[in-house]
C-alpha cells in the first residue's frame, strides 16, 4: 500500500473512532437507575452571564446509589444551579438545604427503562451512520487515487474490515448499556 491509501485509511479510522467516542459520551449521559455525576454533564449554569458546565462551578458526587450531591464553590450559586437543573428537564427535583443541592434519583419505571433503551439504540444507530459515512468517504477517496485496481480492492477491503470492527464495537457498547438500563 502507498502513503496516500494509508493516509485515507487512517483518516477513516479517526472518523470512526470519533463516532465511537461520541457514542460513549452520549450513553454515559443516559441514566440507568444508578445515580451518577455524568447525569448532570450537560447542565449549564448561568455563571456571571456565561453558560458554564455544572462541573466547573460545583463539586458533583454521589454519596449513594440513589443520591447526587452538588456542593457549589460559591454559596450564591445555589439558586442558579437549582434553576439550571430544573431547566435541563432531566426529570429531577433538586432540594436546596442552604449549603448543598441534593437530588434523589427515582427508581426507573419499566416504561422509562424501555424509553431509555430506545434512546440508547438511537445513539448507537447514529454512531453506525457516522462509521458508514467514514467508510463511504474513504472508498470515494480510494477510487480517486492513481493506483492499480488490485491495490484499490485491497484498500477497500481494509476499510470494510475496519468498518465491521467499529460496528461490532458499537453493538457491544449498546448491548452493555441496554443490559445496564434494563437491570432493576
Amino acid at each position: 500500500m502507498n502513503e496516500e491509501t494509508e493516509f485515507i485509511i487512517d483518516t477513516a479510522k479517526e472518523a470512526m473512532n470519533s463516532a465511537i467516542e461520541h457514542l460513549v459520551k452520549e450513553l454515559r449521559a443516559i441514566r440507568a437507575g444508578k445515580a451518577s455525576p455524568s447525569m448532570l454533564a450537560n447542565v449549564k449554569v448561568d455563571y456571571y452571564g456565561s453558560a458554564t458546565p455544572l462541573g466547573q462551578v460545583a463539586n458533583v458526587n454521589t454519596p449513594d446509589a440513589r443520591t447526587i450531591a452538588i456542593q457549589p464553590w460559591e454559596k450564591n450559586m445555589l439558586q442558579e444551579i437549582e434553576k439550571a437543573i430544573m431547566n435541563a428537564n432531566l426529570g429531577f427535583n433538586p432540594m436546596n438545604n442552604g449549603e448543598n443541592i441534593i437530588i434523589n434519583v427515582p427508581a426507573l419505571t419499566e416504561e422509562r427503562r424501555r424509553d431509555l433503551a430506545k434512546q440508547a439504540k438511537a445513539e448507537a444507530e447514529h454512531a453506525k451512520v457516522g462509521i458508514r459515512n467514514a467508510r463511504k468517504e474513504a472508498n470515494n477517496d480510494i477510487k480517486k487515487t492513481d493506483i492499480s485496481d488490485d491495490m484499490k480492492k485491497v484498500a477497500e477491503s481494509d476499510i470494510q474490515n475496519l468498518t465491521d470492527t467499529f460496528v461490532k464495537d458499537t453493538e457491544e457498547k449498546l448491548s452493555v448499556k441496554e443490559k445496564e438500563i434494563m437491570t432493576v
